[in-house]
């Protein structure tokens, strides 16, 4: 049975916690079911500063400099804008080891509205120079993130989806920072979290020849590793549950630009809108211009050629 990928997350940081009491968590008042034994058992390493996103990274950049490996975990759209100064002038510009936890991916908190959406963040926080920036799409890749976090050098920042997904990684795959579904195909569609579920699914029941590659690392990107494949492909396809200014779609342009790779490109992704309507993930993915039918009906078009 495949684990909640919060609870791999957390429960993962618990256990290192457990071992290093240097490690300290801070939540802004959000909660997980996994983090309840954090505080129940660790409760010196345990922080709850209410709902003080700003206050959260002034108190983590202190404890940091104080020789403290800190976590700081809210709802993604509050964690990522809300205090983007704080992140920016006092967590990156002194490269502390503090992990910014973002709960609640692209239309993970669907019926909370525009204020707690996630689909502008990547383009956001990929402005941080000193930023590392993970999206884990299953247990394990989540469970690699909290050990990346335990060990790194400098300010991460961790998309946690919410929900239960069948494996795509392996522990080996994590250190590339992409996964390759298959390598069979000249076609390649390219995604990175819940859409890569959503593409696997999409590919299974069309049987048609295209590969699908997950994308973890968002900063610092694998570009070679993304350069050898889109040299060997003929068409990329960019599926993303973001808007279409700077999330993936744009970083693969930019290696394209770079690179100078002939490969064609097609880009699907969320339409450049605040969505006010209410209704499930899917529901809001399909309203917000991202539609299954469009995409499935482009690579039927091309595997068809």
């Amino acid at each position: 049975m495949n684990k909640d990928i919060r609870d791999s997350f957390f429960d993962q940081i618990y256990e290192m916690a457990c071992k290093d009491k240097d490690i300290i968590f801070i939540s802004a008042d959000a909660d997980a079911f996994s983090l309840r034994q954090f505080k129940q058992n660790l409760p010196d390493q345990f922080i709850n500063v209410g709902v003080a996103e700003q206050n959260m990274a002034l108190v983590a950049t202190g404890l940091a400099l104080e020789g403290k490996r800190v976590f700081i975990y809210s709802i993604t759209s509050f964690i990522a804008m809300r205090c983007f100064e704080q992140l920016k002038v006092n967590v990156c510009s002194m490269n502390l080891p503090i992990s910014i936890i973002g709960l609640g991916s692209g239309y993970s908190f669907s019926y909370d509205g525009p204020t707690h959406h996630a689909t502008q963040d990547i383009a956001i926080m990929r402005t941080l120079p000193e930023i590392t920036i993970l999206n884990p799409c299953d247990e394990n890749s989540a469970k690699d993130a909290a050990v990346r976090c335990c060990t790194a050098e400098g300010p991460i920042y961790v998309r946690i989806d919410k929900g239960a997904y069948n494996k795509v990684y392996e522990t080996k795959d994590c250190d590339v920072g992409i996964k390759q579904i298959s390598d069979n195909s000249k076609i390649k569609i390219i995604s990175t979290g819940y859409m890569t579920h959503k593409m696997i699914d999409l590919v299974n029941n069309i049987n048609s020849d295209v590969d699908i590659v997950d994308l973890y690392k968002l900063k610092p990107f694998p570009t070679k590793e993304i350069e050898k494949i889109l040299k060997d492909c003929k068409y990329a396809i960019t599926v993303e549950e973001n808007t279409s200014i700077g999330g993936i779609g744009s970083i693969i342009c930019e290696i394209l630009v770079d690179s100078n790779i002939q490969t064609k490109l097609k880009k699907f992704s969320l339409d450049d809108k605040q969505e006010f309507e209410f209704g499930s993930r899917d529901w809001l993915i399909e309203n917000s211009g991202l539609k299954l039918k469009e995409i499935k009906e482009f690579i039927l078009g091309l595997t068809n050629d």
